[in-house]
This record gives C-alpha cells, sequence and structure tokens, in this order.
C-alpha cells in the first residue's frame, strides 16, 4: 500500500463482513484497506446468484490479483477483470473510481519521464545534484499505487 500517504490512514477491512461479529476474529478474515475502497466495499459479499456466476472477492493471500486477473488499460488506466471475479471485485471495491485511475495515470506518466528522459547537467550542477534530483522523483513515484501489468494492445499490421 505505498499510496497510503496519499489515500490517507489505512483501515482493517474484514474480508468476509458477514463475519464481523465473530466473538475471535480470524487474520485471514482482516486486510488492510483505503478509507475509499472499504467505505465502496462495506458489507458487501456476492449473492448466491452471483457466486453462481462467478463473482467474489478476490483474496490476495491465497491467489494472485494483479496481473494474472486484474490489468491496467494502459490508455485509459482503468482496471480490467479477466473474469466474472475480478471484476466484481474492481467494481464493488471501486478500484476505478475517479482519484485511482488520476493516480494510477499520473504514476505512468512519471515512469514513462524516469524510463525515457536523457538528465543533461548544467554549468553549475554537479553529477551528484543530477542523481539526487532522479532519486528524489523516484521516491516520489514509488509512493503511488504500484504499477500493474497493462492489458496488452492490439499490434497494428500494415
Amino acid at each position: 500500500m505505498q499510496h497510503q500517504e496519499r489515500s490517507g490512514p489505512l483501515e482493517v477491512d474484514h474480508f468476509d463482513p458477514r463475519k464481523k461479529k465473530d466473538l475471535i476474529q480470524e487474520y485471514e478474515n482482516l486486510f488492510p484497506a483505503t478509507r475509499q475502497t472499504n467505505g465502496k466495499k462495506s458489507d458487501n459479499w456476492p449473492t448466491k446468484e452471483e457466486s453462481r456466476a462467478g463473482c467474489r472477492f478476490l483474496n490476495p493471500c491465497q491467489e494472485m490479483d494483479y496481473g494474472e486477473q486484474i490489468i491496467e488499460d494502459s490508455q485509459t488506466h482503468e482496471l480490467i477483470g479477466l473474469n466474472p471475479a475480478a471484476r466484481w471485485h474492481i467494481r464493488v471495491c471501486g478500484l476505478n473510481a475517479p482519484l485511482l485511475v488520476q493516480e494510477r495515470r499520473k504514476r505512468a506518466s512519471h515512469w514513462a519521464t524516469i524510463k525515457k528522459t536523457v538528465f543533461v547537467m548544467k554549468k553549475d550542477q554537479t553529477a551528484q545534484q543530477v542523481v539526487d534530483l532522479v532519486a528524489k522523483f523516484r521516491a516520489e513515484v514509488a509512493l503511488m499505487i504500484p504499477e500493474i501489468p497493462f492489458a496488452q494492445q492490439p499490434s497494428v499490421s500494415a
């Protein structure tokens, strides 16, 4: 949760909200979450009909979510679910909220800048000053939402 500095303090989310009132809370049911995501998820749990259709929350302690079931559209920076569970998870948790999409877009732009920019020193700069500047920029980007594998764009043939 590198982006917690921007998203605010983390809260405890009950993976299965039906177990919130259990006298003893199982560690496996407790996850860190941002206020926005925890509030959006709230007490939602798939209905029997949704479960039969494959809808469920992804459990990052038991399965790979980002990169295997959830990818990022490289143009819009919205998340794309590759199966019913991932699509339901994204929708119910509000993972394509404007603030999160904006952060992913900004992160992608910053990483592109880091990867493509050639830094030229001014006459009055030292190499260490340039290295320090790049390090500060990288540190700022590292606090953003981590990179998520992008959807493969169709190749254009001539």
